[in-house]
């Protein structure tokens, strides 16, 4: 297991990002709900949620690149929105790989409240770079 911190990506480090866990298998982490990371209404905004899994993502699939390839980015990210989380809840995040290729990795977020009820299900795909 690698002892990275979300302080590698400035924009998950202001989110508040608490990496847990990092290897090429899988990539854990929570988040604080601020409420500036919410809507008006006081629930997680969608675009933090998002942002949270592709960092995740992210990391997951820098960790997994193949000995010649120089970085990845995100090439294409799906977020089913299936939950809520108010602000001053924790929420926790893993993601997994489904395919780590020479070419692309796809990865897959689930993103659960305290409760541990499904607030999000994010499947990106992320674009070795050469």
């Amino acid at each position: 297991m690698s002892s990275i911190s979300a302080d590698i990506i400035p924009f998950a480090k202001t989110m508040g990002v608490e990496i847990v866990e990092a290897s090429p298998e899988r990539v854990s982490a929570r988040l604080l709900v601020r409420p500036e990371l919410c809507t008006t209404g006081g629930t997680l905004h969608g675009g933090a949620a998002m942002a949270l899994a592709d960092t995740l993502g992210a990391i997951g699939a820098h960790l997994a690149l193949p000995p010649d390839a120089k970085g990845t980015t995100t090439l294409e990210s799906k977020t089913n929105f299936l939950g809520a989380a108010k602000a001053g809840a924790t929420v926790s995040a893993e993601t997994t790989p489904i395919h780590a290729g020479r070419t692309t990795s796809v990865w897959q977020t689930k993103i659960t409240g305290e409760d541990g009820k499904t607030i999000a299900l994010v499947i990106q795909t992320q674009l070795v770079l050469r």
